[in-house]
């Protein structure tokens, strides 16, 4: 999701609500401030929605920020028969990380014999 797209799905009713983990964030009082705002101007949607949303989209742009370093080892060809190199970048282990932890999280627990 895009930052842009917020302001759209905050004026609208549906909510998907989806496994979720708790954290507690300390704000600047300027932050603060704005999330306050956020909440006055989209009632509908509770803090928690407001600063979930915003996290979600900044790391949905922070994923697509990630600088692709070529490596020397082909992966691939693209539709023109061109090269494609590993990236050897931050992006493949952000992915790879992100899948390891969100499989353990979603993974309930074993329970005790």
């Amino acid at each position: 999701m895009r930052i842009a797209e917020l302001i759209q799905r905050w004026g609208q009713e549906d909510r998907a609500h989806a496994d979720v983990r708790t954290y507690t964030v300390r704000l600047p009082l300027r932050d603060a401030a704005r999330i306050e705002a956020l909440h006055v101007m989209y009632p509908g949607r509770s803090d928690f929605e407001l600063i979930a949303d915003l996290i979600r989209a900044a790391l949905d742009e922070l994923e697509v920020a990630m600088p692709y370093v070529p490596g020397n080892h082909v992966i691939a060809e693209d539709d023109y028969g061109d090269p494609i190199y590993e990236d050897l970048g931050p992006t493949p282990q952000f992915y790879s990380l992100s899948h390891e932890i969100l499989r353990k999280l979603a993974t309930p627990p074993a329970r005790g014999k």
